[in-house]
């Protein structure tokens, strides 16, 4: 097995032993990024720093290994959303084509404390809001599995850089699927964590009540390692719940396992369908408990999503005048033309519809008819889940309602492309953690496509999360 190829536990115990040096690592996965990312796309900057960072890693090992924090040498990927002071942070849009970062996120900071190597930045739908990263002002990213086929979005980059072993693991954001959608598509491990779990200080904000930032890993395991060093309180973010929200709780010995029952219904593929049905059907045969549950409102929770979000992206990407920051026209000649023509040229045709649907459903007469009724509508889909975990310990199902889809096939339909996120959004409108690990393939064309099964938990029950992802990972 070639060093790019490690998961984070196989090179944390390779690093330790002085099997390999980290710097011998990072080269191993620079090396990759230079074979196969020409190809794929994953990147759009590669750091100059990493190789530095490597050695830095090294001499901790020589001096004083016993101290050397899990990550210590671990080459992981960003999604260019997230910010590295110095670096350019770009989210894969022309408006911040040439921002640089003036300070670091908070999981970048506790990412250095670690020592981990950050390789580079990834490629993202444009301003994060998309489902197949085809939307990115600097061109789409391929799914290393087929390269005709989309890797998911929005954080397709580091879904493509995991998958194709350019690095060991890396970090994406949340919103509503799009770390596990990605995950999903490329055949990895992808964790959305509870709301509140994760601090989003230095995370350009989509929508600042559902972005959440998480790990794209190989492995289970690997996902625990990389969301315990960045998940906790942090004094720039006051929406990070304290330490001990938490739950300790083990799993039972008799797992009861949720099937909700709306999401193997109509538009579901057969072929995901009967992957996940075998999967689950070993879940019972190793001893858990399956239970059918409904979520009675789950029909509803896209179209609220896609109320709330463009709602919350409106405001938040007002900041973007092209006069703070942002792209600059610099041919406009009044304040008004700077704004608007700025903006024409810089916001992509999927931000600016987005913000012209949430500037309409927050405007004087409507505000209540739209965006009320949806956080109305979020309610209830929350107090669906609690009904659910008052009857079971874990909800699972598909991840996506289909293998990943050919580029350009949903481009020019906006709704089918939402319609990639329909067992996603949930999640993200009740504040819940759910990862997405690798279930199987289905054939299309005569080639093997990933398909994720996606397993949701109460809020703060990572723990749990993890144990039955692991289980669920050793089955037949």
């Amino acid at each position: 097995m070639q060093l790019n190829q490690l998961t984070i536990t196989e090179a944390a115990k390779g690093l330790r032993s002085r099997e390999f040096s980290s710097e011998e690592l990072t080269r191993a996965c620079l090396a990759a990024i230079r074979e196969r990312d020409k190809d794929i796309h994953a990147f759009l900057k590669i750091s100059d720093r990493a190789t530095d960072a490597a050695k830095e890693a090294d001499k901790l090992f020589k001096n004083d290994p016993d101290t050397a924090p899990p990550l210590t040498g671990i080459p992981l990927v960003i999604k260019d959303n997230i910010l590295i002071e110095g670096e350019y942070c770009t989210a894969a849009s022309r408006m911040l084509e040439n921002y640089i970062a003036s300070y670091d996120a908070t999981v970048i900071r506790k990412l250095k404390n670690q020592h981990a190597v950050l390789l580079g930045k990834t490629n993202m739908d444009d301003s994060a809001m998309g489902s197949s990263t085809e939307s990115s002002y600097f061109g789409p990213t391929k799914n290393p599995h087929d390269l005709r086929r989309v890797p998911g979005g929005s954080s397709g980059g580091s879904g493509a850089a995991v998958a194709a072993d350019m690095c060991i693991a890396g970090l994406g954001s949340d919103t509503g699927g799009s770390i596990r959608q990605p995950a999903s598509f490329c055949g990895i491990v992808g964790m959305k964590p509870t709301y509140g779990a994760v601090s989003r200080h230095g995370l350009i904000a989509m929508a600042s009540s559902l972005d959440q930032i998480g790990p794209l890993t190989k492995t289970v395991a690997d996902a625990e390692i990389l969301f315990d060093a960045i998940r906790g309180q942090d004094g720039f973010d006051a929406t990070v719940a304290p330490e001990d929200s938490f739950s300790d709780e083990p799993m039972p010995e008799k797992i009861r396992i949720g099937v909700p029952k709306e999401y193997f219904s109509d538009g579901l593929d057969p072929d995901v369908k009967d992957t996940i049905t075998k999967l689950l059907a070993a879940c019972e045969w190793a001893g858990a408990q399956l239970h059918e549950i409904s979520l009675p409102h789950s029909s509803y929770a896209l179209p609220g999503y896609y109320i709330i979000v463009p709602s919350e992206v409106s405001a938040n990407l007002a900041r973007l005048d092209g006069i703070r920051y942002g792209y600059h026209e610099s041919k406009s000649m009044t304040l008004f033309d700077v704004y608007a023509q700025s903006r024409a040229a810089g916001f992509g045709p999927e931000i600016k519809r987005r913000i012209m649907l949430g500037t309409y459903a927050l405007s004087a007469g409507y505000y209540d008819a739209y965006y009320t009724k949806a956080q109305q509508v979020r309610r209830l889909i929350s107090d669906d889940f609690s009904d659910a975990f008052a009857k079971v310990d874990i909800l699972i199902g598909p991840t996506t309602p289909t293998p990943a889809f050919l580029c350009g096939e949903k481009t020019n339909d906006p709704l089918k492309m939402y319609l990639a996120d329909i067992y996603t959004v949930a999640i993200n409108l009740a504040g819940l953690p759910g990862m997405s690990i690798p279930a199987g393939f289905v054939m299309r064309d005569g080639i093997k496509l990933p398909v994720g099964l996606q397993i949701i938990a109460p809020r703060f029950h990572e723990k749990q999360l993890f144990a039955i992802g692991k289980i669920i990972e050793t089955l037949p």
